[in-house]
């Protein structure tokens, strides 16, 4: 938490070097870059572009990261001055022209996987298509945000409107970017020529870099001193009273007290009724598995919706006539805790996840990504047309029909068992078993795994 408070006042400091640096642009007359493309007084109509997205999808962020509050709001405060330092910076490529040596200018912070977060913001700083990258982004982070959906879909719905309004910052920047920066960001054509020097200090000013490390510790003190010959001296004497104890032969027993029949609860029953019942821990005693309190389940309600640009497909309980058409090919399908039901999807679609699902059937046209199986059992799927990949995890029995067209298709599998790829030969399929056992050898240079054939 110490580092987030560090990266924080950094981040400041940065958006207050960059508006200094720019107020006292206005100010003095004399220093380069005093006019915004070319008329003074004026603000770039992307500059205004840019402000009325701080105001809409951020502003909106801003708010639900504030109602959650602890480490999501922190990171909505460093994602807020992440896009105050860009707005500094688009300000700056308003007024001057771009240098010769832009492209040299390379970025390197301290901590700089904190800031992996907010990598999006850093499209000024790709070209010829920053807009793609922003999608790219985005993309990755959807994986994340669909594990927040997962937990929270049902139970807080506060989650569910952050992710939302999270994506919806990088959809209305990518909408921006390719408004105003199709292949780069826009540098002033009549302003001077900004210094890679004064580039450099208002992208890594020394107010951003980490404050000096605190003084090393002081040694520690002398061990302590232990007295070894008391210790052992005291161990000898301890152990020669036990011995002493045991060799005593039938004398031992002299120290213990007769106990009479009444004082025996096996042979008075009085005393057998005044002593609590004990439990011997049998199976008989064991709680059952079945217990009511374990097999009451949350029922959820089916699910067969379009979210943004996610197919959600979960809770489907004896369903063979799911169809999921008029897809696109930026759209993605999340089939989550389906039994015994069959789903087709027509057309071209991005990538498809099967995630615990059991006697699940899925027939599909196009998939340009990955089709992937996770933690589920009992799963068939046919190919209508193409898919470049298959991933199989945790997963057992998975019967995969390929297409004519299909046949390149590479079938990644980890930690499965009963896989088999159906071929088509003849107008009929031959099944194909996917190995479970291999064979690793050294090879004297390197490490040689095959799969290993069972002879019996």
């Amino acid at each position: 938490m110490a580092e987030t408070h560090g990266l924080m006042e950094r981040l400041e400091k940065a958006v207050t070097r960059l508006e200094s640096l720019f107020s006292d642009s206005h100010g003095s007359g004399g220093m380069e870059c005093d006019a915004i493309n070319g008329v003074n007084g004026s603000i770039a109509p992307y500059v205004e572009a840019f402000d009325r997205l701080l105001n809409g999808s951020v502003a909106e962020f801003l708010r639900y990261s504030k109602i959650l509050e602890g480490d999501v709001k922190t990171h909505a405060e460093m994602v807020r001055a992440a896009f105050q330092a860009q707005r500094s910076f688009l300000v700056l490529a308003s007024q001057c022209q771009e240098p010769q040596e832009v492209r040299k200018v390379t970025y390197r912070f301290k901590r700089q996987w904190h800031l992996e977060a907010c990598f999006q913001c850093y499209w000024h700083g790709t070209s010829p298509k920053p807009g793609p990258y922003v999608k790219e982004m985005n993309d990755a982070a959807t994986f994340y945000t669909n594990r927040v959906l997962k937990d929270y879909k049902h139970s807080d719905a506060r989650h569910v409107d952050w992710v939302k309004s999270y994506l919806n910052i990088w959809s209305d920047l990518q909408a921006y970017i390719k408004e105003h920066h199709t292949t780069g960001l826009t540098w002033s054509k009549t302003g001077p020529v900004a210094s890679p020097m004064s580039m450099r200090s208002v992208l890594t000013s020394g107010s951003c870099l980490s404050p000096p490390l605190p003084p090393p510790p002081p040694p520690p003190g002398p061990p302590p001193i232990f007295d070894t010959e008391t210790v052992k001296d005291e161990g000898n004497a301890s152990r020669s009273a036990l011995f002493a104890q045991l060799n005593q032969g039938e004398a031992i027993t002299k120290g213990l007290r007769h106990v009479s029949d009444d004082q025996k609860t096996h042979k008075n029953p009085s005393l057998r009724a005044q002593c609590p019942s004990v439990r011997s821990p049998t199976k008989s005693h064991t709680p059952s598995p079945t217990s009511p309190k374990n097999s009451q389940q949350q029922i959820h309600a089916p699910v067969l919706e379009l979210e943004g640009k996610k197919w959600r497909v979960e809770y489907q309980e004896d369903k063979n006539d799911l169809v999921i058409n008029n897809t696109e090919l930026k759209q993605v399908a999340y089939i989550f805790k389906c039994n015994k039901s069959t789903l087709q999807i027509k057309g071209k679609i991005n990538s498809i996840t099967i995630d615990n699902c059991k006697k699940f059937g899925l027939v599909f046209d196009n998939v340009v990504g990955i089709v992937e199986v996770i933690n589920s059992r009992d799963i068939q799927i046919q190919v209508m047309g193409k898919v470049p990949t298959i991933s199989i995890n945790k997963t057992e029995g998975c019967h995969i029909y390929l297409s004519e067209e299909s046949l390149d298709c590479e079938i990644v599998s980890a930690k499965s068992s009963e896989m088999n790829i159906l071929i088509p030969q003849d107008g009929d399929y031959k099944e194909f078993p996917v190995p479970e056992q291999f064979k690793t050898a050294w090879d004297g240079s390197k490490l040689v795994t095959e799969p290993a054939e069972i002879v019996g």
